[in-house]
């Protein structure tokens, strides 16, 4: 497996994955026109990292600015795909990373939190 790395632009998040870490981040704003096109080299290599996952800590950070509907929904399948593994005994931690002025920011994470068991998801507030 090879690391991914996707260069943020004015629609999309930063992303990157790098194996050796066990760490995945999104960072920026995420409005693509096409949401399942832009997500798809993510979700491919997760879903092939998560078949090896042992009892290391994968850990997902995750501060995004602005996101849509459709990013929001993506979103969700990404946590339900982690809850999945979590649930079979797996160390994944997502941290939610926010604006520590941006209660919008926050209570999505908030919300995201409520519908998931098993996964370690933190809030983090940040000073921007």
């Amino acid at each position: 497996m090879k690391n991914l790395v996707i260069k943020v632009t004015k629609h999309t998040p930063e992303i990157t994955f790098d194996i050796e870490k066990n760490l995945l981040e999104f960072k920026g704003e995420c409005y693509p026109e096409n949401i399942t096109s832009f997500i798809a080299p993510v979700f491919n290599l997760l879903d092939e990292y998560l078949q090896q996952l042992e009892q290391q800590v994968f850990t997902i950070n995750i501060f995004l600015i602005y996101f849509n509907s459709s990013s929001s929904k993506m979103l969700l399948d990404l946590f339900y795909k982690l809850e999945e593994k979590a649930l079979a005994n797996k160390n994944i931690v997502v941290n939610w990373i926010y604006d520590a002025e941006d209660e919008d920011s926050e209570e999505y994470g908030e919300e995201f939190q409520e519908d998931l068991k098993a996964l370690i998801f933190n809030l983090v507030p940040k000073e921007v």
